[in-house]
């Protein structure tokens, strides 16, 4: 059973969520908050496996919270859901440390598979906020010497994989491009999360971005760099 805290100032909203997501027999709710400070106090409390975060709530905002929760020894796995896909947003939630965003318009069915995604340990980004994305890491600034350091510490296989991450490409595509076996993309993978202590492949795809490994074009494609398949 999937343990999910569901976040939301709107009551309505917030209830309805919680009966889509209880609906599914290996989902279970086991509590709800109004704002980011109550999150994160209810999920020190409850440790849920998910939680569902929204971003404009009144006091601390969904982002403060997610920072708080994503962080320390005991980190839970944030969805931000929300209304708002502005670019900002999808940014600063990736760099809070949320492994996946979706809007709240997304169909019931795409909410509940993704909790099961985030509980797994995978990370995702709905499809249509990919471009905005792209786009705030090309307006972000310039590497610092903490990523330069991280990158000068890969192998020169562990850069082409890495380069290959943040284009959306799967293990075995990522395989079949080097030569190698899944199998052996996925080691490389894991020597480069625990090398640059990273947590998942999103995270590693916004490493790529700031290091300037990768940069969009006509090649990037809705489900590519913002969408990591997972590992």
């Amino acid at each position: 059973m999937i343990r999910v805290l569901v976040v939301d100032d709107q009551p309505m909203v917030r209830a309805g969520i919680a009966a889509v997501v209880d609906a599914e027999p290996d989902l279970c709710v086991v509590a709800v908050a109004a704002d980011g400070a109550e999150a994160v106090a209810v999920a020190h409390r409850e440790r849920p496996d998910v939680v569902l975060m929204d971003i404009r709530m009144p006091g601390m905002d969904g982002l403060a919270a997610t920072q708080r929760l994503t962080a320390g020894a005991d980190p839970s796995r944030v969805l931000v859901l929300t209304t708002f896909g502005l670019d900002e947003y999808v940014y600063a939630a990736l760099r809070a440390g949320a492994s996946g965003f979706l809007l709240k318009d997304a169909d019931p069915q795409r909410v509940v598979d993704a909790v099961r995604v985030v509980a797994a340990g995978d990370s995702l980004i709905d499809p249509t906020l990919t471009r905005q994305l792209i786009d705030a890491f090309v307006r972000a600034p310039a590497a610092d010497p903490a990523v330069a350091a991280g990158l000068a510490a890969l192998t020169a296989r562990e850069v082409e994989i890495l380069r290959r991450v943040a284009r959306g490409l799967s293990n075995a595509e990522i395989g079949a491009e080097l030569g190698v076996r899944p199998a052996t993309v996925k080691a490389h993978m894991n020597a480069i999360l625990a090398k640059l202590d990273l947590r998942d492949r999103v995270q590693a795809t916004i490493f790529a971005y700031d290091a300037g490994l990768a940069r969009p074009g006509p090649s990037t494609t809705q489900g590519g760099a913002g969408n990591p398949p997972p590992a």
